[in-house]
């Protein structure tokens, strides 16, 4: 796995090791920033269920002024740990190690916004898709500055809903066997 364009390009990752996580595969991670290209220089990315960082990462290399990343689990937080340091990023991203529910509640209540935010939990945990994107949606919502994105990624033959609260679906993009949903807040 390697970061894909930017300041960083070329540069290897590592994710961690057994199969609790899955990385974003780096041609559907280049597909993605390819959309968001417009959206990312000084950007705040919040990456949930971030697993290696990778995609945090690569919002960085790519111009982002942060990336904030929420993982609870121990050996991924090493590999993010780890490949941050890796590439002598000292700065510009904050480390979440809780539960995406408690982040997201604790960045609210500390009135975080974000621009961009992208979420893939494992693919089997179907109800942290609606936990995640009901908070987003919901009582969380004030993380989002106006005209934030909300990107889920997620297995193609598993369609997410049309709206999460606040969050309305406006587009579907697959590729392979993932899928990637973004949401938009229904007043934009």
């Amino acid at each position: 796995m390697r970061v894909i364009a930017g300041k960083y390009r070329t540069r290897v990752l590592h994710a961690p090791r057994g199969q609790d996580t899955r990385p974003t595969s780096d041609r559907l991670r280049e597909t993605l920033f390819n959309v968001l290209a417009p959206r990312i220089e000084g950007a705040v990315f919040l990456d949930l269920y971030a697993g290696s960082g990778a995609m945090g990462i690569e919002a960085l290399s790519r111009g982002a002024r942060e990336s904030i990343f929420v993982e609870q689990a121990n050996g991924a937080l090493r590999e993010i740990r780890s490949n941050l340091a890796a590439l002598g990023i000292h700065g510009n991203y904050a480390l979440e190690p809780r539960s995406v529910a408690s982040a997201l509640r604790r960045l609210a209540e500390a009135e975080r916004t974000a621009d961009l935010v992208f979420l893939d939990p494992p693919y089997a945990e179907n109800q942290e898709y609606a936990t995640s994107l009901g908070l987003l949606g919901g009582d969380c919502s004030t993380l989002l500055a106006a005209g934030a994105l909300v990107i889920a990624e997620h297995e193609k033959r598993r369609e997410l809903e049309k709206r999460y609260g606040k969050l309305l679906r406006s587009r579907v993009l697959k590729q392979g066997g993932a899928a990637l949903s973004f949401y938009r807040t229904e007043s934009e």
